[in-house]
């Protein structure tokens, strides 16, 4: 007989984003339709081709004893950590039954990148001893299990865009297997630099609207030409439902179910049929216990990549067959710009806080739907959903794939 799965819910919610320092203000800016996105001003932005991005909205609140150590990336995941944890009521669990699970797809590349001029300019005795800690992309998910003693397990997913969502759904398993009581899961990242921006540009993935910034990204859009580079994190306190219940938490919603899988099929590009990720939403389902009728939101991907946005609407269509025509799809990544290593996990905020409102923002810059696109994207105006499933798209260059599910 097969064993029912322990159930694992969500009582805290954390971010940083480039619409607000919390999560309040960030999920006010969404309802608000406003853009993170602007014009950078910094010296080096003139030799690029791009020249927005979507930087953070609040400079995190860390003093400068405390943030000399730590890369930026990881200020940011401490920063998301701190929130959801004081809004999981700053619960009392023994160390060893608490995890900690944070991604990121880059790690500390602004340490990487500034420690190297130091090197080149300065010597090698000016180096910074604490760049190792600073760099390695398990730096957030260290930061973070430092800060609340977790040592049932500290791990550092590192799928490219997937790695929030990743980190979710595999504190969804250390769960359901017994081997922590809560977890503090999600990503971050934290990468406007020249030369992320450059790389980015010359594979052709970035927005070239330099005088429009608040108009480059989006997703669906006939029009679109690419995302918009954004920095953030965002954090959950997932604990199972008999731990909850035991300490009297508020909870938010059910992690039902996490999907993941992978494409194999190029480095950066997706598969154009979206067939990996089809499966991935499908395992979502499955491990959650749920069927394509019961989906009514999925926030997506939806980069606003001219392959990528096509490819993911055939594979919901793939995945949920006709159900899908009642089911409202959007994209935060219109306000956010695209967060990297962080939009999953800041985007599972954002489904978690759209089954408590049963609202979903509308999505920004959606002016003509592309003729590919069959889906019902909400545009212009938020809508209200019905109770039901959500779900949450993250897909990574190297054809990673990861789907979350979301219950009331």
């Amino acid at each position: 007989m097969t064993e029912t799965p322990r159930q694992v819910v969500v009582t805290g919610l954390g971010a940083t984003t480039p619409l607000g320092g919390d999560v309040a203000s960030t999920w006010e800016g969404l309802l608000a339709g406003r853009s993170g996105a602007r014009r950078l001003t910094e010296d080096w932005v003139e030799q690029l081709p791009v020249h927005i991005a979507a930087p953070l909205a609040v400079e995190p609140p860390l003093g400068r004893v405390e943030a000399r150590t730590i890369d930026r990336v990881q200020q940011l995941a401490l920063v998301a950590a701190r929130e959801a944890w004081a809004d999981a009521g700053t619960p009392e669990v023994d160390p060893e039954r608490l995890a900690a699970v944070i991604g990121s797809g880059i790690g500390g590349v602004l340490t990487l990148l500034s420690q190297y001029d130091v090197l080149r300019e300065r010597g090698a005795r000016r180096v910074s001893p604490h760049v190792v800690p600073m760099l390695m992309p398990n730096g957030p998910a260290a930061t973070v299990g430092l800060a609340f003693t977790a040592r049932a397990g500290v791990h550092a997913p590192v799928s490219a865009c997937a790695s929030g969502a990743e980190a979710i759904g595999y504190a969804l398993d250390m769960l359901r297997a017994g081997r922590a009581d809560i977890a503090l899961a999600g990503g971050s990242e934290a990468a406007i630099h020249a030369l992320p921006l450059a790389g980015f540009a010359q594979m052709q993935a970035l927005s070239r609207r330099n005088d429009a910034p608040g108009e480059a990204s989006r997703p669906f859009d006939k029009g679109r030409d690419g995302f918009v580079l954004g920095e953030g994190a965002g954090v959950l306190v997932l604990e199972t439902a008999d731990h909850a219940r035991a300490r009297g938490a508020r909870v938010y919603a059910t992690l039902a179910g996490s999907g993941t899988s992978a494409d194999a099929y190029h480095v950066a590009a997706p598969e154009p049929s979206g067939a990996g990720a089809a499966r991935a939403v499908r395992a979502a389902l499955r491990c959650g216990g749920l069927v394509p009728t019961d989906v009514v939101h999925v926030n997506a991907h939806a980069t606003s990549t001219r392959v990528g946005d096509v490819a993911e609407a055939r594979a919901l269509r793939a995945a949920l067959g006709a159900a899908l025509d009642r089911v409202t799809v959007t994209s935060t990544k219109s306000m956010t710009g695209h967060l990297l290593g962080a939009a999953g996990a800041v985007e599972a905020v954002f489904c978690v806080l759209a089954l408590r409102d049963r609202t979903v923002p509308a999505t920004r810059n959606l002016d003509a739907l592309d003729d590919e696109i069959d889906l019902d994207v909400v545009a212009i105006d938020n809508r209200a959903i019905p109770t039901g499933a959500v779900l949450s798209n993250s897909f990574g260059f190297g054809g990673h794939d990861v789907c979350l599910a979301f219950t009331p």
